[in-house]
C-alpha cells in the first residue's frame, strides 16, 4: 500500500505505476539496442513488447472496471480525456502488436532494420503519451478519490483490483514494481504480501525479485522486512 507523501492519503496509483514506467523504460532500451542479426535476441525482445502490451491492456481493464466505476457511482466519473486516452490507448497497443508482426515477418537485412526502428520509434510515443497520462490519474483521479474515499474504502479498492488478477500475473508485477521503489515502500508491499501468503508462495516472491535488487537494495530489504515482523501484532 502507497500513501501520498504530501496529504498521507492512501494512493492506489503510486505502485502499479512505478511498475508500469520501470517496464515500458527497459523494454523501449531493449527495442531501441536489438541486434536484428540475432534471431534469438530480436524474438525475445518481440516477446517483451508483447508482454508489454498486454500488461497495459489488462492495466487499462483493472481501472476501467474497478476505478472509473466506482467514480461513476458516485456521481463523479473519470474525466472525458482520461476516458478517451483509455480508448486510444487500445488502439495504440494494437498498434504495437502489429508493428511486432511486421517486424518478425520482415526479411532479413534493411527490411527488418526498419520494421526495428518503427516500432522503437511507435513505442517511444506510446510511452511519451502513457507518462502524461498517469500523470493526470495521480493528480486528478486521486483528488476525487480522495474526496469520497476513506483509506480503508482505497485499501478494499485494491484489494478488489488484486483479487481480480491471476497470481502470474501479480508476480510479474512485483517483480517490476518492487525494484522500482523506494526502501520504504518496497517494504511495505511486501509485508503486505506476506501477511497473505504462504511460506513457498512469499519465497517465490523473493526468489522472483532478487536479480532485479542490488546487494546494498537487498541488504535494506531483508532489513526491513526483519523489522517489520519483530514488530507485528502477535
Amino acid at each position: 500500500m502507497n500513501h501520498s507523501p504530501e496529504t498521507r492519503r492512501v494512493d492506489i496509483y503510486a505502485g502499479i505505476h512505478k511498475a508500469l514506467r520501470a517496464m515500458m523504460m527497459d523494454t523501449l532500451h531493449a527495442v531501441g539496442s536489438v541486434d536484428v542479426e540475432d534471431a534469438a535476441e530480436l524474438h525475445a525482445v518481440c516477446g517483451r513488447v508483447l508482454g508489454l502490451a498486454d500488461a497495459c491492456a489488462s492495466h487499462l481493464g483493472h481501472e476501467n472496471d474497478f476505478v472509473h466505476s466506482l467514480l461513476e457511482e458516485y456521481g463523479n466519473g473519470p474525466c472525458w480525456e482520461v476516458a478517451q486516452d483509455h480508448r486510444e490507448h487500445l488502439v495504440a497497443i494494437a498498434e504495437l502488436r502489429a508493428l511486432v508482426a511486421t517486424l518478425r515477418a520482415a526479411c532479413r537485412g534493411a527490411a527488418q532494420a526498419a520494421a526495428a526502428q518503427a516500432l522503437y520509434r511507435q513505442l517511444a510515443l506510446f510511452i511519451a503519451d502513457n507518462f502524461v497520462h498517469m500523470h493526470t490519474e495521480e493528480v486528478e483521479h486521486n483528488q476525487m478519490l480522495w474526496a469520497r474515499c476513506s483509506d480503508d474504502q482505497l485499501r478494499a479498492l485494491e484489494g478488489r483490483i488484486v483479487a481480480a488478477i491471476t497470481p502470474a500475473e501479480h508476480l510479474e508485477t512485483l517483480r517490476w514494481m518492487v525494484p522500482a521503489m523506494a526502501p520504504a515502500e518496497r517494504a511495505q508491499v511486501l509485508a503486505g504480501v506476506r501477511a497473505h501468503a504462504t511460506a513457498s508462495a512469499f519465497a517465490a516472491v523473493l526468489g522472483t525479485l532478487r536479480p532485479h535488487l542490488d546487494e546494498k537494495g537487498w541488504a535494506k530489504l531483508n532489513r526491513d522486512l526483519e523489522a517489520a515482523f519483530d514488530n507485528a501484532p502477535a
